[in-house]
C-alpha cells in the first residue's frame, strides 16, 4: 500500500449506512445500530450490530454467516445472514451509480490515530494482551503487522471489523497475546493510504509503567463494554422482536 502513493490514488467509492433501529428512553440513552458499507476497496463491504458501541455480531461474507460476538448471544435469537447480503447487493448498485455521478472522484483520506496499551496491569512473566486502537480514519481499509524484536509476528493475533463513527470515519483494534518482559520491544506497524508513511508505535515494559491518558481511558471503555453485556442480552431480545414486526409487514 505505502509503495503506490507516488501514483494517483485509484478511485475510491463508497456508502456507510448507519440506521437507529431502536433506542430506550431519553434517561437511559441507549443506542441499537445497524451499520452496512460497500467500497471498491477490501474489505469489499461489512454489515453489522452495535449497542452502545459494542458489537453484538457481524455477518461473515465469505462464509455468508452471522458471527457473535459471545456465542451466548446465539442461544436467544438468530440472524439470517441472506438479509444482509440482500442489503449489500443493493448498496453496491447504489455506489455504482454514486461513483458514475461523481465523476470517479476520489474520495479524501483521513489518517488514523493510533495506540498501543496493555488489556491488564503488567506483571512481568504473566500473560497478557496487547491492543493496538486506531481511530478516527478514513476509508475502512488497513493493515496492521505486530512485531516483537523486529520480527513478525502471526500467532496470537486476532482483531475486530470497522467500527463506525458518529462523524463518518471509523475505529478498530487489535490485539496480540503476549508474556511480557524487560527485553521485548513490541511495535504495531499500520499502513493507511491517509499516511504519508507507515506509522509505528511501540511498546515494552518501560511505556508500560507510564500509562497515557488515552490508554488508561480506552481500558476503562473496554471494562464498562464487558460489563453491559447482560444489558446487550435484553438488546438481541429486542432484534428479535423487530424482526418479527418486520415479517409480518411483509
Amino acid at each position: 500500500m505505502a509503495g503506490s502513493r507516488a501514483g494517483a490514488m485509484p478511485v475510491l467509492g463508497l456508502i456507510a449506512l448507519i440506521w437507529v433501529q431502536g433506542s430506550s428512553t431519553v434517561e437511559v440513552g441507549h443506542m441499537l445500530l445497524q451499520s452496512e458499507m460497500v467500497q471498491t476497496r477490501n474489505p469489499t463491504g461489512e454489515f453489522m450490530f452495535e449497542f452502545d458501541k459494542d458489537e453484538i455480531f457481524y455477518v461473515d461474507l465469505e462464509k455468508k454467516q452471522t458471527v457473535w460476538r459471545l456465542p451466548q448471544f446465539a442461544e436467544f435469537t438468530s440472524f439470517e445472514a441472506a438479509a444482509a447480503l440482500g442489503n449489500l447487493a443493493v448498496d453496491k448498485f447504489n455506489l455504482g451509480i454514486w461513483i458514475e455521478r461523481s465523476k470517479n472522484t476520489s474520495a479524501i483520506p483521513v489518517p488514523p490515530e493510533v495506540s498501543v496499551f496493555s488489556r491488564y496491569p503488567v506483571e512481568l512473566g504473566e500473560p497478557n494482551v496487547l491492543i493496538c486502537f486506531m481511530n478516527k480514519f478514513f476509508p475502512p481499509s488497513i493493515n496492521v503487522t505486530w512485531y516483537k524484536n523486529k520480527m513478525p509476528v502471526v500467532e496470537g493475533v486476532q482483531e475486530t471489523d470497522f467500527y463506525p463513527r458518529e462523524d463518518g470515519s471509523f475505529r478498530k483494534f487489535h490485539y496480540l497475546t503476549f508474556i511480557p518482559n524487560e527485553e521485548d520491544i513490541y511495535t504495531c506497524s499500520v499502513d493507511h493510504w491517509g499516511l504519508e508513511q507507515t506509522m509505528n508505535k511501540k511498546w515494552d515494559a518501560e511505556v508500560a509503567s507510564q500509562p497515557s491518558e488515552t490508554s488508561e481511558t480506552l481500558v476503562c471503555a473496554l471494562g464498562l463494554a464487558f460489563g453491559i453485556i447482560g444489558m446487550i442480552v435484553g438488546t438481541i431480545l429486542t432484534i428479535k422482536g423487530m424482526r418479527r414486526n418486520g415479517e409480518q409487514r411483509r
